[in-house]
């Protein structure tokens, strides 16, 4: 955990893979971090989707490293729509619905979702470990940030988790994009708060609120803790007010 996306690890004797890479300035602190978990150089990277806090550390880890970073077309082609990227930085190998790394002993299944947080979303399932790693699929305690500029759609969010949760069993973990280490009955408390406020939300609109008296009006004073420095209830209500 730091600054930037939750990052999965698994290391073994095949190697290092590690799910997500925060920000460029921390790739050295994070590698650090896993040179305590393993002596080995990372050998793959899987890129949940393209914002910096989740793929900022590709270029580092590709240069030191010689990691080969895996993601969906959509997240090549938003890192490479932006000016300023670095070649480097760029997944090598990408795919359309998903890839399987048989690894460490294990079967870790990277499967793409349809629009939701963004337009290239994945999530990583550990079928031996039986663990999860959503991406920002799920933001634990806390209101999501749901990216509409980039493909990201309300209803296609809570279709997503609410698929999601339909594989798990109730003692698997999740590995969240932000927050702490979770399980199914977390994100269905998240699944819950998204559907309840998206309904109030949407019937306030229809009946005719206009987005400044609904900000004004607010949400129920039980969502008051889901509230956070990036996502506050304010902008929570503007995503689920333009959104659907």
């Amino acid at each position: 955990t730091g600054a930037g996306g939750n990052i999965g690890v698994s290391a073994g004797p095949d190697g290092v893979l590690i799910i997500d890479d925060q920000f460029a300035p921390l790739a050295e602190k994070i590698a650090a971090s896993v040179a305590d978990v393993a002596d080995a150089e990372v050998k793959y990277i899987v890129n949940t989707h393209y914002h910096g806090d989740h793929t900022g550390g590709n270029a580092w880890f590709k240069q030191k490293h010689h990691a080969t970073v895996f993601a969906h077309d959509n997240v090549r082609s938003r890192l490479a729509d932006d000016e300023n990227h670095h070649h480097d930085a760029l997944p090598v190998v990408t795919y359309e619905e998903g890839v399987k790394f048989h690894f460490n002993g294990d079967t870790i299944r990277v499967m793409h979702l349809p629009a939701g947080h963004t337009d290239g979303d994945s999530v990583v399932w550990f079928e031996k470990a039986r663990v999860l790693h959503t991406g920002d699929l799920f933001f634990e305690g806390r209101f999501p940030y749901i990216d509409l500029g980039a493909g990201g759609t309300v209803a296609g969010y809570i279709a997503n988790v609410e698929r999601l949760i339909s594989m798990l069993e109730d003692d698997m973990q999740i590995i969240s994009g932000h927050g702490k280490l979770a399980t199914k009955a977390d994100y269905q408390k998240s699944l819950d708060m998204m559907k309840e406020t998206a309904a109030f939300v949407l019937t306030q609109k229809r009946a005719g609120m206009s987005l400044e008296q609904l900000t004004e009006k607010g949400l129920d004073e039980k969502w008051k803790d889901w509230s956070w420095n990036f996502i506050t209830e304010e902008k929570w209500i503007a995503t689920l007010y333009k959104g659907q």
